[in-house]
């Protein structure tokens, strides 16, 4: 009797899209992380399961999965705040990306849509010239400071709704991304971001339901990114018709 109640029922999905949920019993410990809980059916129970991880203090995002249904850094998320007291935890890849196999998510489509919403800096100066001098305090720079944490997890990207219900939708990071290099003095295409943003999948196909800022590990405002964005999309479509 002692020995159920130091367990945990872990339901873990295994294979592919195609897959299935298979459970274990884990041992549950006083201070346990879900990638504790992970690891310990991989070195214990099924060598075979496969998910990612590297830093274990969440600096890397490479450890991120669904939790009881939520997105989640699996080695800052403790036990008892997944389960809320209960023993029982759920354990997924990201979701609205593809499944390699087990917990492990093939992260190109997230990737590929963060190229598509030209979030890539276009450089004003070469190697060779003298480096442009940007104050902390300018405005600009400020705004493009608020998401320089982002570390490409797709925490948000597994959170959001849009993405789920809409193949061709960028999603939070990228059009995140191509806000801080919109606000960014040194990029020199700012037309381009602006253009690959407008379009099909692009920001104004945000429903602005709030979950990529709501699960956003580091605290970052995705949702308000996007925002400004459809700000000057609409500025700069008016503008263009003037």
């Amino acid at each position: 009797m002692e020995a159920a109640e130091n367990t945990l029922e872990v339901s873990v999905w295994r294979g592919g899209e195609d897959g299935e949920y298979q459970t274990f019993q884990v041992p549950a410990q006083e201070n346990q992380t879900i990638l504790d809980v992970v690891s310990w059916i991989q070195q214990y129970a099924d060598p075979t399961l496969t998910y990612r991880f590297a830093c274990r203090v969440g600096m890397c995002g490479s450890c991120a999965m669904m939790v009881n249904g939520k997105p989640r850094w699996t080695c800052r998320t403790h036990v008892k705040k997944a389960t809320e007291g209960a023993d029982k935890i759920e354990i997924a890849p990201l979701r609205n990306l593809p499944v390699i196999k087990d917990l492990a998510a093939d992260m190109d489509p997230f990737f590929d849509k963060w190229v598509k919403a030209g979030a890539v800096h276009h450089p004003t100066r070469t190697r060779d010239d003298a480096i442009e001098t940007i104050t902390p305090d300018e405005p600009g720079r400020v705004e493009a400071a608020k998401a320089i944490e982002c570390i490409n997890c797709s925490v948000c990207y597994a959170g959001c709704d849009t993405v789920a219900n809409n193949p061709d939708y960028l999603g939070p990071a990228a059009l995140q991304r191509a806000w801080t290099l919109y606000n960014d003095a040194k990029d020199a295409d700012r037309q381009a971001i602006l253009d690959n943003v407008s379009g099909v999948g692009g920001c104004h196909n945000c429903h602005t339901q709030g979950s990529c800022t709501m699960y956003c590990p580091n605290e970052l405002d995705p949702l308000s990114a996007i925002a400004g964005l459809k700000r000057v999309t609409a500025q700069n479509f008016f503008k263009r018709k003037g």
